[in-house]
């Protein structure tokens, strides 16, 4: 079986699916490697690399029409999607439950959609496979280093013969693996670190790298299926955002990572709160997106400065500002779960595998992924991403 491995063309995107050093597993599994010609250049691996570890490097059209199974960091554009053909299968972070719509036209192509996006994050065999995590991991590092960089003062307790600098106060919001790693980040480079979430096991973890829990007189339990927090009621967020908004007040960065997996990020950092920020405050929405972030004012991919002087940084894609770091761990999860659906060298897909089940969003011309499946319905196209407005 052939394994392609797809050059990004989303603007912007810099990772790659595989990584050299990824091969070996591969290709003793009796797999055999074509890599995209340049597909490593925003990653800062060239195309001899991946020939010396053993893969050929194609040209496009050669990668499309040799390969069996098109490994890939972002889902395909429309353009990639027209020259799949039937029998292939695509494995990436296709995004199914923001948009369908390519998830329809690979199985219109007759291709078989494999999505990280889907993978079981309660499953403990699956951690291996969870991109969704070690892409978040990279994200909560980065975040702090771009605030550390938009600050105007120093992160840690400095005392010098000049006098002495206060360290600053960082809060987390949202207590995922992207908020720890944003709390434990900050804790190194020397900051006073508060955190929290709605669910209440996360103190724990937040108070085991050095942060203070943040526990609001309104008590909500919030934890919700999947390892993720679901959705408050407009009166829990009512009363939760009036206590938030006075810890935010005093805060001189705030760094929001909540996010619920196809749906629109809830807001905890409203403009009242920003109101309430000091100039030279900073906030870094990592939720911003086209369905919106963590703080009412952000806007996706933009860094804006309130009229009170508060900077609202919203990167767009933080893990492809590491390419290098990120590619190599989302290598080994793409690997992982290749390799647990390959048998005697072929695509075998078990549907009793609880990983195979969650993750195949088409197949056999048609989207097979139930929760995909909905949001294509006709009475819903209104609310599709991309559909009828």
């Amino acid at each position: 079986m052939k394994v392609g491995v797809a050059k990004e063309t989303a603007p912007g995107e810099r990772r790659v699916a595989l990584v050299p050093e990824g091969l070996g597993k591969l290709t003793a599994a009796g797999l055999e490697i074509l890599v995209e010609r340049g597909a490593g250049d925003g990653a800062a691996i060239p195309d001899s690399a991946y020939a010396e570890a053993g893969a050929t490097v194609v040209s496009t059209v050669d990668l499309y029409r040799q390969s069996d199974v098109i490994l890939r960091v972002q889902k395909p554009s429309d353009s990639e999607v027209k020259v799949m053909r039937k029998g292939q299968a695509v494995l990436g972070l296709l995004q199914p439950l923001i948009d369908p719509k390519t998830a329809a036209a690979l199985a219109e192509q007759g291709v078989t959609a494999i999505s990280l996006d889907a993978i079981p994050r309660t499953l403990s065999r699956a951690q291996s496979m969870d991109a969704l995590s070690s892409q978040a991991n990279v994200g909560g590092y980065k975040a702090v280093l771009i605030a550390a960089n938009e600050y105007g003062r120093y992160f840690p307790l400095l005392t010098t013969a000049a006098g002495t600098a206060k360290p600053a106060n960082v809060l987390i919001l949202g207590i995922g693996v992207a908020g720890l790693q944003a709390i434990g980040t900050a804790r190194r480079l020397g900051a006073v670190v508060k955190a929290y979430d709605v669910r209440p096991e996360t103190r724990e973890q937040a108070e085991s790298l050095g942060a203070q829990f943040v526990k609001l007189k309104t008590t909500i339990d919030a934890t919700g299926a999947g390892g993720y927090a679901r959705e408050l009621t407009p009166e829990e967020r009512a009363a939760q955002q009036a206590e938030l908004n006075e810890v935010i007040g005093g805060m001189d960065i705030v760094i929001t990572t909540a996010q619920v997996p196809g749906r629109k990020p809830p807001v905890l950092v409203t403009a009242e709160a920003v109101a309430q920020m000091k100039p030279g405050s900073i906030i870094v929405d990592m939720a911003a997106s086209a369905l919106g972030g963590n703080c009412e004012l952000s806007r996706a991919g933009k860094t804006i400065t309130t009229d009170n002087g508060v900077t609202i940084v919203s990167p767009d894609n933080l893990p492809a500002t590491m390419p290098a770091g990120a590619s190599a761990f989302y290598a080994r999860n793409i690997s992982s779960l290749l390799l647990g659906m390959v048998k005697n060298g072929q695509l075998d897909l078990d549907f009793d595998d609880e990983v195979t089940k969650a993750t195949v969003i088409s197949k056999d011309g048609e989207v097979i992924a139930e929760p995909v499946k909905k949001l294509l319905e006709p009475a819903t196209a209104a609310s599709i991403p991309g559909g009828a407005a």
